[in-house]
């Protein structure tokens, strides 16, 4: 039984229906936990309303009921954002029935969408008329656009395009109390006052549950080139990313750096990649160049940054994709890292940033106190390097047993934040608190500026029902 009563039950059923109410625990079951089983909670029951107006009703009985509400999307959070706790009185309320796109406005560059919206599905939908929505990342197939706004999503073209927070024109939400603010509104000027939209975008569903949005076109990418390029160091990562900026300005649209570890991991775990090189390198990064002109000559660009590089020591080899097959098998060793890593054991991982010209300070001086501390540990170092986005994830050591690797997260997670906190950067770049970094902010975050966020917190939410336990 869910342990709520049963006329809230009766009450929200009428709402969202025979189809959007689930309390049968077999049904629920994959509403709990996370894609990774890393995090797990119970629910007194699980809401898929299928309007905004629905999502309203069910967040108005909530409030008056008491109920906390966890909102989740495509539950594809590393973080634990959308996992409810281990109380069982919580409700999940999902936006996956909500998936229609509203509208489609060529002539402003925008489209209006659902939270529920697949972004793969998006961004299919935009090709089709000739657009391109940016954002990309590697659960594209399954994550949804209102878990994109909740975390801020980022992604591999951050370097050309901004984050979701620099994506977005308009938001629809229903607030705590269940009123529903209309701002989807497409206009990139606007100056009456607060942005009410950007306290909503990252804020991790504890502020209100984002039903719709306004969202940015770009014209469709019709020249690409790709390349696969090794470096003796991270601090020639930094130098290639200038001197490409400097060469290609816009068109420079992905700069990813990984670690050989990092490859070594895809190479062993991942079907259908191969090395591009005979000879192993320290580090990689993948460049890739987009234009709107069909004819765009970014290969002669390519080449030309590449062979400056060359001529300095900066780049020691390169593999320039000839087809759209070798681009897919280029980002392959890109995107299947995280994948593979769990093949490996139990890891560790942080999405920290930090200034992009410190980044190779930051991973020698980390790498070196880790290794020195805790011997023998496995480092996955790779990211965007033109945001100063780092994964860095720690493996258990070869023929380690689990446990007392795990045993000493909390050290290595405190080694690596301390660190991060030492180069002036932050311990979440694009992933979000959830509650897995909720405490760990309270050390890192500035006191005034966590003040400042109670404050809205509660303002916005006094009750404290919305997606309690997260964030703050």
């Amino acid at each position: 039984m869910s342990g709520l009563p049963e006329s809230l039950i009766q009450a929200l059923q009428a709402v969202v229906g025979d189809s959007g109410l689930i309390t049968d625990a077999e049904r629920m079951h994959g509403y709990l936990s996370d894609w990774r089983n890393a995090y797990r909670g119970r629910a007194a029951l699980v809401l898929r309303p299928a309007t905004t107006d629905e999502v309203a009703q069910v967040v108005r009985l909530c409030h008056e009921a008491g109920v906390a509400i966890v909102p989740q999307g495509g539950n594809t959070g590393l973080c634990g954002g959308s996992i409810p706790d281990d109380s069982g009185a919580q409700v999940v309320l999902s936006l996956t029935r909500m998936a229609r796109i509203r509208a489609v406005d060529t002539g402003n560059e925008t489209i209006t969408v659902e939270a529920g919206v697949i972004l793969q599905r998006l961004q299919e939908a935009v090709a089709e008329v000739g657009r391109l929505f940016p954002l990309s990342l590697g659960a594209e197939g399954s994550c949804t656009v209102g878990g994109n706004l909740a975390t801020n999503a980022g992604g591999t073209a951050v370097l050309r395009y901004g984050n979701m927070r620099d994506l977005v024109l308009g938001l629809e939400v229903v607030l705590p109390d269940g009123r529903i603010w209309n701002g989807l509104r497409g206009l990139r000027k606007d100056n009456t006052g607060y942005d009410l939209k950007q306290l909503f975008i990252g804020a991790e569903g504890t502020l209100g549950i984002i039903t719709a949005a306004v969202l940015k076109l770009f014209p469709a990418v019709r020249s690409l080139t790709t390349a696969w390029v090794a470096l003796p160091s991270a601090q020639a990562a930094v130098e290639l990313i200038g001197q490409m900026r400097g060469l290609c300005g816009d068109r420079l649209t992905g700069f990813e750096l990984m670690s050989r570890q990092s490859v070594e991991f895809v190479l062993r775990h991942v079907a259908g990649v191969n090395d591009p090189f005979a000879e192993v390198y320290p580090w990689y990064v993948l460049i890739e160049l987009s234009d709107t002109q069909p004819d765009a000559s970014l290969n002669d660009m390519l080449e030309q940054g590449l062979g400056e590089a060359f001529e300095q020591g900066v780049a020691l080899d390169a593999v320039v994709a000839s087809s759209q097959a070798q681009v897919q098998a280029l980002w392959a060793l890109r995107e299947g890292i995280s994948q593979a890593q769990n093949h490996e054991g139990p890891s560790l991982k942080h999405d920290i940033s930090v200034p992009v010209s410190r980044i190779p300070a930051f991973i020698e001086a980390t790498d070196r106190r880790l290794l020195k501390d805790f011997p023998g540990v496995r480092i996955v170092a790779y990211g965007h390097v033109g945001d100063g986005n780092l994964h860095y994830n720690i493996s258990k050591p070869l023929a380690a047993d689990d446990a007392p690797f795990k045993a000493q997260h909390e050290a290595i997670m405190r080694l690596i934040y301390d660190s991060t906190a030492t180069f002036d950067g932050s311990i979440s770049a694009e992933h979000g608190l959830g509650q897995a970094k909720r405490e760990a902010a309270r050390r890192y975050k500035d006191p005034l500026e966590l003040e400042l966020m109670r404050a809205i917190k509660a303002t916005l939410d006094p009750t404290g029902l919305m997606n309690p336990g997260k964030l703050l």
